[in-house]
């Protein structure tokens, strides 16, 4: 359409008021009645509808005699789809008018203008499947940077046509769908696995199949499976990006985007880090996978990165599959029974959900997805709301205090915007990028475990949505430690609500949904990835309850050889408590939940009410601190505390800074006998508490290092005292894993098969 056209439908957009524009958006028709605008009348237009007008765009494309577009038709072509070139003609002519309703396309990046994004706001969060956010969350305290004034959240409504797989076609430079029909591409083999209902039946009750190898970089790798059969294999020594079947561009740009990483010749060196290949091989063959391993400071940006290439290969194929089938249902008709080799989708469309504790974790995933699509192409991809995204996902340097110090991977975990109370959709079609679509509309949902639960919601709440989690095909969980001190119920809460069936059609084609989709079996078909720094057994028991793949499961069990016990650098004693418990349910009691006068005191808490506190009681033994992980612990010793009247103070994640300050004063001066400290706190702050000389671990740290920090903190205290310190820690049989990362599994296996349950270890000693 020329300069005349789109000068004309200019003139039809700027007769109409906001209001008018609004109502020809939601209801496709003008509002018949008078809107009143400076005191003048406009009176509606009426328009003379051809006998087609209810047809569907793709009937009307296969017509072979053009029809008579009306000028109502373009008036609304012109509010939702326009073209690029209408665009640019339209900015130059008609300024005021594109503020309103148009897109600006600068750099090749569709950031949109602060009037448009107040604007989208107001008008455009209808199509948005978040509720309100809670100003306070669910942990009680309200996250950084949630604005109470703006109930809504801003999702991008503007784009839709040009980012749905409805009405988009593959096109030719993209290669088409050749890779995806080769029978070796990990990824049709998946999607294309035929299960039967007698082998679904039979997961329930069959046990579990292992099989254990020793892989070059990752160690013990034990594969298991709840299915019949159990495949296992070993890592090659060299692989090439061809072998993996990378989708375009990908093949180009990952060496970029993953030189930082890379060493040795340029001849020689390989795509990938030795540990990116063993864990790359394990994630392209869709077999669920933990990783124990990961650590902020060593290895996190090399996995992350990884992982990330294998969410943008899993969309692009699956985008290509479903573009190819439009393009060919569009090319030929139909016949009966045809409609199952177009099955490619699931019933709705986010199909990659990542999991991360921060808003600096999101923006460098975000980061990653665009180099790996862009790479040395000159030409820039298109990335809408950019800018915004990087407002509110970014961090002002300035705001850090400049002379805080704290351990090194305190600072790798605690970098950048730290608000874990977010979530964000993201479409990807081709070589362009959609941030804040609507979550019905994104392929990849990037969220932390408060965002989600906010949305998820509970049982009762009325506002409360999880049906897109129906057809995940890949979940990822990142940095799965830091969760543990968030709030681990978050994550339970996502997990017992993926991959249920939706409560609504959300608009989905049934002819194009895959029948396993159909069958509420996704979740045999969707491929977990775990990463975490630890082994604990409440993120073994969500790997091993809640990961059925049909591919199988991976784990990493590496074992410690020396424990966090040899970094104690202070001459101290440990004495290692050994509680005997008949069963796990005496150790985690179940009144847990119940704060208060009539808790039901667990046989832990008698253990060290009755035989540790009575040794610490006397006045010779000032300056004791109590260590406690679990808060419903904390909450039940500063009860018992205050009823016995002890002499004590306490400081936990709630402690507001003048409390701590006067906590850490009265326990310096001596005035307070104990000292009452989470483990959340902490992890948080990693304050060096002054003034320690008896150390108390009502249980084991959950964070080996932790340990040894704890102890070191003694030498805070001053020379001349070293002979009166003590150390004492409380364990059980069911804390195996924690015990061998503090003292070595050797050491442990000792502890825990001998018949005396005091151990004593010296450090320090010189």
């Amino acid at each position: 359409m020329g300069k005349r056209g789109s000068r004309s439908q200019s003139q039809l957009l700027g007769s109409l008021t906001k209001k008018q524009k609004k109502h020809l958006r939601d209801f496709g028709e003008e509002h018949p009645f008078y809107d009143r605008v400076s005191r003048k009348e406009a009176k509606p237009q009426t328009c003379q509808l051809s006998e087609s007008s209810d047809t569907s765009s793709s009937e009307s494309e296969a017509e072979s005699e053009p029809e008579q577009v009306s000028g109502y038709h373009r008036l609304l072509a012109t509010l939702k789809n326009v073209s690029k070139e209408e665009e640019e003609e339209e900015e130059e002519e008609e300024d005021s008018v594109t503020d309103e309703t148009e897109m600006n396309l600068e750099d090749g990046d569709s950031d949109i203008s602060e009037e448009e994004e107040m604007a989208a706001e107001s008008a455009d969060m209808q199509g948005s499947v978040a509720s309100p956010a809670d100003p306070e969350g669910k942990d009680g305290h309200g996250p950084p940077g949630t604005s109470e004034e703006s109930p809504e959240e801003f999702t991008d409504a503007k784009h839709e046509s040009l980012f749905s797989l409805e009405t988009n076609f593959l096109k030719e430079e993209s290669g088409g769908d050749s890779s995806l029909k080769a029978s070796q591409d990990p990824f049709v083999q998946h999607v294309n696995t035929k299960l039967k209902e007698k082998e679904i039946q039979a997961v329930a009750t069959n046990p579990r199949t292992t099989h254990q190898l020793k892989w070059p970089i990752l160690g013990q790798v034990v594969f298991s499976s709840k299915f019949q059969k159990l495949e296992t294999f070993k890592p090659p020594k060299d692989i090439d990006l061809k072998s993996v079947h990378l989708q375009k561009p990908l093949e180009s740009t990952w060496i970029k985007t993953n030189s930082q990483f890379l060493s040795g010749p340029p001849k020689s060196s390989s795509p990938f880090t030795p540990l990116q290949k063993e864990l790359f091989l394990i994630m392209n063959s869709y077999r669920d996978l933990f990783y124990p391993e990961r650590t902020a400071l060593k290895n996190g940006e090399e996995i992350r990165h990884v992982y990330c290439l294998h969410v943008i290969n899993h969309v692009l194929k699956a985008n290509a599959q479903v573009l190819a089938n439009n393009s060919r249902r569009r090319s030929q008709k139909l016949g009966v029974g045809d409609d199952d080799d177009f099955r490619d989708q699931g019933l709705t469309r986010p199909k990659v959900l990542i999991v991360v504790p921060f808003r600096e974790a999101a923006l460098r995933v975000v980061q990653l997805f665009i180099s790996l699509l862009e790479g040395d192409s000159k030409k820039k991809i298109i990335v809408s709301n950019k800018k915004r995204f990087n407002g509110e996902y970014g961090s002002d340097p300035e705001e850090r205090p400049p002379n805080l110090k704290r351990p090194e991977d305190y600072e790798a975990v605690f970098v950048g915007n730290i608000d874990d109370h977010f979530r964000i959709g993201v479409a990807i079609l081709q070589r362009s990028i959609r941030l804040y679509a609507p979550f019905y509309s994104s392929d990849i949902l990037i969220a932390s475990p408060l965002g989600l639960r906010t949305i998820i919601g509970g049982e009762g709440e009325k506002k409360r949505d999880f049906d897109f989690l129906s057809s995940v095909e890949l979940l990822i969980i990142d940095q799965a430690d830091i969760y543990l001190m968030q709030n681990w119920e978050h994550v339970l809460h996502l997990m017992n609500h993926m991959n249920l069936l939706p409560l609504d059609s959300h608009g989905v084609d049934f002819s194009r949904v895959r029948m396993w989709s159909l069958n509420n079996w996704s979740k045999y078909y969707r491929q977990t990835l775990l990463f975490g720094a630890l082994q604990d057994a409440q993120i073994n028991s969500v790997f091993n309850k809640y990961c059925v793949n049909v591919q199988g499961q991976v784990a990493v069990r590496n074992v410690p050889m020396t424990g966090s016990i040899s970094q104690v650098l202070v001459q101290l004693p440990h004495v290692f408590q050994r509680m005997e418990a008949e069963s796990l349910a005496s150790v985690i009691d179940a009144s847990r939940g119940t704060l208060g006068s009539r808790m039901v005191l667990s046989i832990w808490f008698n253990f060290f009410v009755n035989k540790i506190l009575p040794q610490y009681r006397d006045a010779v033994m000032s300056h004791t601190l109590i260590y406690v992980p679990s808060y419903f612990d904390f909450v039940r010793l500063r009860n018992y505390f205050k009823k016995e009247e002890l002499n004590f103070t306490h400081i936990c994640e709630y402690t507001q800074k003048s409390g701590v300050s006067r906590a850490r004063h009265f326990f310096l001066q001596g005035e307070k006998q104990f000292l009452l400290l989470t483990e959340r706190f902490h992890f948080y702050k990693r304050y060096t508490i002054k003034g320690i000389r008896n150390l108390i671990f009502y249980e084991l740290p959950t964070y080996p290092h932790f340990y040894s920090e704890v102890c070191n903190m003694l030498r805070a205290t001053g020379s001349g005292e070293e002979a009166a310190w003590t150390c004492t820690v409380l364990y059980s049989k069911y804390d195996a894993q924690r015990l061998a990362a503090v003292v070595g599994v050797e050491r442990a296996a000792q502890m825990l098969q001998s018949k005396k349950n005091v151990h004593l270890f010296i450090t320090g000693e010189r």
